[in-house]
């Protein structure tokens, strides 16, 4: 799938099959954050990578808003340290995933955004470090909508030179 393709049809997925990720798979999404550009090429991240089935089951539970969690067979816990740019150079880093995902026919969502400190006391995250993300992985239950979004029309958030300007 070309890249435009995976951005135009990418949906939050939050029901998975109960189907395996392959381990190419899986390893092909991990590289893909790790390959991203940050600032000052600072990596500030770290991806914990998650299959037992109790513990998926326990991320759910520490999860407010991604109980769903502990039905994905796969998650990746979202780690930075706490420097400047962290949170944009790791959110590069979760869209890489989500869309190589994507293109493998595996579909995602982002989970929660820091503060998420019982996390860190399952996973054995150290004190000075954070969990940005919980990213559940699997295959769809149900097939995509092949792209169809509600979103605002290009000519109300795009602008040409200033701010007011049509873009189209």
């Amino acid at each position: 799938m070309d890249v435009f393709e995976a951005v135009r049809t990418v949906l939050a997925v939050r029901s998975f099959q109960d189907t395996k990720v392959p381990p190419d798979v899986v390893r092909r999404i991990v590289e893909a954050g790790r390959l991203t550009g940050s600032s000052m090429n600072g990596q500030p991240w770290h991806f914990v990578v998650v299959e037992d089935r109790a513990m998926l089951r326990r991320l759910g539970a520490a999860a407010a808003t991604g109980p769903y969690i502990a039905q994905a067979p796969l998650a990746i816990v979202v780690v930075i340290e706490r420097t400047r740019f962290a949170v944009s150079d790791a959110s590069r880093a979760i869209q890489s995933m989500m869309l190589t995902a994507w293109a493998e026919g595996v579909g995602s969502n982002w989970v929660g955004f820091i503060g998420m400190l019982e996390v860190n006391a399952l996973l054995g995250i150290p004190a000075d470090l954070d969990v940005l993300a919980i990213l559940p992985f699997g295959y769809p239950v149900q097939s995509g909508g092949q792209g169809k979004k509600a979103r605002k029309p290009l000519g109300q958030v795009a602008h040409r030179e200033r701010f007011g300007q049509p873009f189209a």
